[in-house]
């Protein structure tokens, strides 16, 4: 399938975005200005001004003596680079891959995708209304190569569309300008008589390349499409995804949920044939007015079950608010993990029971209910010290490298960082009698220890600590511990490190 792109130009992206929030604004002639070295130069003007004479890069006095009525702003230059990366977050409704053409254009890889709206005429004429709709003036062109399209939009007809092969002659009578080349080149190209690009295409690459550099043989190779160039998108698409359009915008939960179910069964089939599953997904959906809403899901082990997805991504639908209607549906995943084709096993009879699917399943529905952080599953690790022998485990199938320590008794609730306490005990090696925690005293009857656990010399040098299991007069039992030797000359360091029940 031949590469297809089109370039679209803001011609008055400033303007255009203060006059939708200052209507009043678009019937009067008005310019934006900035400080240059001391001077006020305008730095954008709306067709209005433009119309009388004022243009970007004149001096604002000027500009007034021009147009005595102008309305003046100050050009809040910072916020445009994030308005151009929203905007162009915004067409990826149109294709998967957008980027910034900055600072005032977006180009979109509209390879496969004009066929969706009808043809490419339909395509470009679909953009235009919609950005017209929203107040803005543009030039767009679609073509084979990046180069093209952006050459058409800037210095071409209105909505131009060069069919695979014609790239030549559309660009033929273009001013050299328009292959992106600096302003340097361009005069010099302008002093030799060289006014359009097709006088550049009679004359010998290596002529060119002696006069003008690489760089210039390179933009001329991108417009005319002989080398590809890159795109940054402004998002990264995800390795498997799909989408669907919508032929009228949809409004209520029903219409959402048919969507959601085309698009699990098409992205299952598609993870199915490379015998893999997802463990994160997110569902989209692109809004008429602009807005992009989701919502998305975890699973605990790699999955492909189109009913367990669905039953899970459903139970949110809620959530989306579809506003004036949903034009597009986008369902995605970039977390993938092999899901070899299950084999019986006839021979082994042990089996796991977090291999079980139906396990899995019901764990994807509880985490996906109050949260993936809520749940949790955790594996030993090879440490003595106990707030590092334990890790937490990545998924349902990592397995344990070391057995659990069945053989030690250890606390239902371990604190992360050990709490510092004051406690009174009789003689050296007894456990405490009293120890006061966050301002209450805790009257010990029953006590067990101690057991020394040493520090891991080859990770990290310290003392030892002497820990004790106590239980105080109402019941409750605490895991204490004392930090090195009994010193007689300094005060003992005593710790709370976990509860048990």
């Amino acid at each position: 399938m031949p590469s297809r792109y089109v370039a679209i130009w803001f011609r008055y992206l400033k303007t255009d975005w203060i006059i939708r929030r200052n209507p009043a604004l678009a019937n009067m002639p008005f310019v934006l200005y900035e400080k240059n070295h001391g001077r006020m130069i305008v730095s954008a003007a709306n067709f209005l001004a433009e119309k009388k004479g004022v243009y970007a890069g004149a001096i604002l006095a000027d500009a007034r003596a021009t147009i005595p009525a102008l309305n003046i702003q100050e050009d809040p230059a910072a916020i445009f680079e994030e308005v151009i990366q929203k905007m162009a977050v915004w067409f990826i409704r149109y294709s998967p891959i957008v980027a910034v053409d900055a600072p005032d254009g977006i180009i979109i890889n509209a390879t496969g995708c004009a066929h969706l709206w009808g043809g490419e005429e339909e395509y470009i004429g679909n953009i235009t209304t919609r950005l017209q709709q929203l107040g803005y003036t543009i030039k767009i062109a679609m073509a084979g190569s990046i180069g093209a399209a952006w050459a058409l939009a800037h210095y071409g007809a209105e909505a131009s569309i060069v069919q695979h092969g014609d790239k030549k002659n559309a660009l033929a009578f273009l001013p050299p300008v328009a292959l992106r080349i600096d302003d340097e080149i361009a005069s010099r190209l302008q002093k030799l008589g060289l006014t359009s690009i097709i006088d550049i295409l009679d004359i010998p690459t290596p002529s060119l390349r002696r006069r003008f550099g690489n760089q210039f043989i390179k933009q001329l190779q991108f417009a005319l499409g002989y080398i590809e160039e890159l795109m940054v998108p402004v998002e990264l698409p995800a390795e498997y995804v799909q989408r669907l359009h919508a032929l009228e915008p949809i409004k209520h939960a029903k219409g959402i949920e048919i969507a959601l179910q085309k698009l699990i069964e098409l992205l299952c089939t598609q993870l199915q044939s490379v015998e893999k599953g997802l463990r994160h997904c997110t569902f989209k959906a692109y809004r008429i007015d602009g807005k992009i809403v989701n919502i998305d899901i975890n699973i605990t082990r790699p999955s492909n079950n189109c009913a367990h997805i669905f039953k899970l991504l459903a139970s949110k639908i809620v959530e989306l608010a579809p506003g004036p209607g949903i034009e597009l549906f986008v369902i995605e995943s970039n977390t993938v993990e092999p899901m070899p084709t299950a084999q019986e096993e006839i021979w082994n009879v042990e089996t796991n029971e977090l291999d079980n699917k139906n396990i899995a399943e019901l764990m994807d529905r509880i985490m996906n209910k109050i949260g993936p952080q809520q749940v949790k599953r955790f594996l030993p690790a090879e440490h003595y010290w106990p707030e590092l022998s334990i890790k937490l485990a990545t998924s349902l199938q990592e397995k344990q490298t070391i057995p659990w320590a069945n053989n030690k008794i250890r606390p239902q609730r371990l604190l992360k960082h050990p709490e510092p306490i004051m406690v009174t005990a009789p003689i050296p090696d007894y456990p405490p009698m009293l120890f006061k925690h966050k301002g209450k005293l805790h009257r010990i009857v029953k006590a067990d220890g101690p057991e020394r656990i040493e520090q891991e010399w080859w990770l990290q040098q310290g003392l030892h600590r002497d820990y004790y299991y106590v239980e105080d007069e109402a019941g409750n039992r605490f895991w204490l511990f004392r930090y090195g030797h009994y010193d007689v000359t300094k005060k003992d360091q005593w710790f709370l490190h976990g509860y048990c029940t």
